[in-house]
């Protein structure tokens, strides 16, 4: 009886992977729609595939693209069958997309179609068999014949189309299994491919089973891929659908559309829709707001500009490396408030200290130049910071940035002050400054990033002026 088609680290070496496997390594993966997608790059990863061929334990591997979102979110069976593999490949722009809006970072795009040649490259290479099961009549014979031309000493177990009868499946496990392929790759198409799997793993001894649906159509010549400019530009989807536009029309348009939706829905549940319109305000805030400051304070920039360079001939500017937003690193202008040798000199005075150990602070500092005694008293010196809050580095409330030998001392909590992008003028600015001691700073930019709001920003922004005035604890 003929059944309806099913369908839809660069130098280690394989054995050193399936070592790796072996101790129990855990790939890293981004959660998208509660999926733990893999992160990693195309050729590392069909190396991590082929190396499982030697491990213990059985591998399911599967793909999530846009259609595979859309289809798990009413199918419950075919999202039992996803949650049970041992690895998830995003494939495609969707889920980059998707990615993004959820403020996630995915390797590279491990669609199944540009993962072929890398697994057949690595599986000729470890002497790995491939059996190839699904497409119609002639599909699986056609990518093999593709396999082998371009690598000759690929060992392809065995080929079978998508058209089988129940009766004929028993028969064509136990051909699978006789043939001793380490991979066997199905291509029936979501979401039968990863039912048909799920229900028959525990029969199939190959000890990886992908799923990949129109693979061989492809690498058979059924179907012309996408040119390379059109690949570049991410868009072989509208090849697809230009090829066969009475198949792919709801997949593409109504289905692209709906998955967008979704993703955009997720996105925002994810971040927080209040969180992600705070944050858009926050920096439109900051953007007009350094725009106006600058052009405001024009005149004291240029004559804070003069006075430094006339003093001592030095550079007027000074830039140094900072800690910002979740421990990244990222270069901070101020101008010069002291002479060119400070930093020689500082190690020095390390001993006379005002401060505890982690911040560095002496009321009569002797490195420091007369123009910056001045400048510093009424935080002259913070303004070029301005420009740093242009670029996206900075914002205009916030922690204010650590040095990064400051950073190394942190202990317990402390480090949650680098959740949040820093600024130029924060709670303890406002508030005393440097006589507040370094555990009580930490603990108010802590206190400040939970309820961080555009309402409090701006109480802080207007109670900046009054405290730069009042010199206190500025030195």
């Amino acid at each position: 009886m003929k059944h309806t088609p099913l369908q839809n680290f660069d130098t280690v070496s394989g054995s050193a992977l399936s070592d790796l496997i072996e101790a129990g390594r855990e790939w890293p993966v981004a959660r998208l729609f509660g999926l733990p997608l893999v992160r990693g790059a195309r050729q590392e990863m069909a190396r991590h595939i082929v190396a499982r061929v030697g491990a213990s334990r059985p591998s399911t591997i599967n793909f999530i693209n846009a259609h595979c979102v859309n289809q798990q979110r009413r199918d419950r069976e075919y999202r039992d069958a996803l949650e049970s593999s041992d690895l998830l490949l995003p494939d495609g722009i969707g889920m980059e997309i998707a990615a993004k809006l959820c403020g996630l970072e995915l390797g590279e795009n491990l669609n199944g179609t540009d993962l072929f040649p890398a697994l057949c490259r690595e599986a000729a290479t470890q002497g790995t068999g491939i059996f190839l099961l699904g497409g119609v009549p002639g599909a699986a014979d056609g990518a093999a014949d593709w396999a082998t031309t371009h690598f000759p000493a690929l060992r392809i177990a065995g080929t079978h189309s998508g058209y089988f009868s129940a009766e004929e499946e028993e028969l064509l496990i136990e051909r699978i299994n006789r043939s001793r392929a380490g991979i066997l790759l199905v291509g029936f198409g979501v979401p039968l491919q990863e039912k048909w799997i799920a229900r028959n793993r525990h029969r199939i001894t190959a000890p990886v089973v992908m799923g990949v649906g129109g693979l061989f159509d492809y690498y058979s010549g059924r179907i012309p891929r996408a040119p390379k400019l059109v690949r570049a530009c991410k868009s072989e989807w509208v090849w697809r659908l230009a090829m066969e536009p009475r198949r792919m029309a709801k997949r593409y348009i109504w289905g692209n559309a709906v998955f967008l939706a979704y993703a955009a829905a997720t996105g925002a549940a994810n971040r927080g829709v209040f969180e992600t319109l705070n944050a858009a305000g926050k920096r439109v805030v900051d953007v007009v707001l350094a725009s106006v400051a600058i052009m405001a304070l024009l005149p004291i920039l240029i004559v804070t500009a003069f006075a430094i360079r006339t003093e001592d001939k030095g550079p007027v500017l000074f830039r140094q490396t900072r800690i910002g937003n979740d421990g990244r690193p990222f270069s901070m202008i101020k101008f010069r408030s002291m002479y060119t040798d400070a930093e020689e000199r500082r190690n020095a005075l390390l001993a006379q200290s005002e401060r505890d150990g982690t911040c560095f602070k002496m009321r009569n500092d002797p490195r420091i130049t007369r123009t910056g005694r001045f400048i510093r008293r009424f935080s002259i010196d913070e303004l070029p910071q301005l420009f740093n809050v242009l670029g996206g580095s900075m914002s205009l409330v916030g922690p204010r940035p650590a040095l990064p030998s400051e950073v190394t001392t942190y202990r317990g909590s402390q480090w949650q002050r680098l959740q949040g992008k820093p600024g130029i003028t924060c709670t303890w600015q406002v508030r005393g400054r440097a006589e507040i001691p370094f555990e009580r700073q930490a603990i108010m930019d802590r206190a400040y990033l939970k309820r961080t709001n555009l309402w409090v920003d701006l109480k802080l922004l207007l109670c900046t002026p009054g405290a730069v005035l009042s010199g206190r604890g500025a030195y």
